[in-house]
């Protein structure tokens, strides 16, 4: 097995989405037509500019006793679309009431990672069907549809699916062929053993906590290596990828790279880590935006 260092994937291919600036806890951020301020945790260092950001449509206010609010300086839409056009794909935007948008763009990195190890092997002749847990509104599962693959989507919250199912519409997957699953991650990956079914690809992004479909608690630390033990049991003879996203600063790169070498050491391959971050447009500065690991069959 080859181990590589970790490393920074940076998604630098964006059109429609733009950091502007970030600082002081905050960072500024164009979502296609409109401009969102929102906290992010990552960003403890100064403003270059300590004056207010002017011309924001959306400002979220974090709340000391949880939560927040958002301020609009302008109306705007419940909704709105962003493509992205490097391979294909448009989604449905909305700010949502615990600051987020629908949308996590540093992933784009690794949706063109493994699109381009789906076309690869669909050009021999495979088949390739893939697992999505904790699919969230399915940008992975989009990109992975869209190179050929057929996919599972999997997500506790009902919301979150029916999202997933709206944009691949938007993105011309309304017939592609993906299962659209409401479930808790682990309790689905059991099932699924029983049945034989087995996957060639794994994508998980798990939460630090989390609560699945029937109030099952989950915690990072105690619950990741029992699901990556399970989902290494679903894996097909012929594997092509599994890739591990991570936001909590629990997770270092060099963690998860130990966790993919443990889970697929018997089958060989590549490992690889790092984080995944964006440009900031005002400065040259970079946001991390959390961890990956990536195992591949090949280099």
């Amino acid at each position: 097995m080859h181990i590589s260092s970790p490393a920074m994937a940076l998604a630098d291919r964006w059109t429609d989405y733009q950091l502007l600036d970030t600082g002081s806890g905050m960072k500024m951020e164009r979502w296609g037509p409109h401009t969102l301020v929102r906290p992010d945790p990552q960003v403890i260092w100064p403003r270059s500019d300590e004056r207010e950001w002017l011309g924001w449509d959306g400002y979220y206010h974090r709340s000391d006793k949880g939560g927040g609010r958002w301020e609009f300086a302008n109306r705007l839409p419940d909704s709105w679309h962003l493509a992205y056009e490097p391979l294909g794909l448009r989604f449905r935007i909305a700010p949502t009431s615990f600051k987020h948008t629908g949308l996590f763009p540093e992933q784009a990195v690794n949706w063109e990672w493994f699109s381009q190890l789906i076309k690869n092997a669909r050009q021999t002749g495979r088949e390739i069907s893939v697992l999505n847990l904790f699919g969230y509104t399915g940008g992975a599962t989009c990109a992975a549809a869209k190179a050929g693959a057929n996919v599972c989507h999997v997500d506790a919250a009902d919301g979150m699916v029916k999202w997933c199912r709206e944009n691949a519409g938007l993105s011309g997957l309304a017939e592609a062929p993906i299962r659209y699953i409401v479930d808790d991650c682990l309790k689905f990956v059991r099932r699924e053993i029983r049945r034989g079914r087995r996957y060639d690809a794994m994508i998980m992004d798990p939460p630090t906590y989390g609560r699945g479909k029937g109030g099952e608690m989950w915690k990072l630390e105690n619950h990741l290596w029992e699901l990556l033990r399970e989902c290494g049991e679903l894996l097909s003879a012929e594997p092509l990828f599994f890739l591990i996203n991570a936001y909590t600063a629990r997770l270092s790169p060099t963690v998860i790279n130990n966790l993919l070498v443990e889970l697929m050491r018997s089958r060989g391959g590549n490992v690889s880590s790092g984080e995944v971050g964006l440009p900031v447009e005002a400065d040259s500065k970079i946001l991390p935006c959390g961890v990956y690991g990536r195992w591949t069959a090949t280099p």
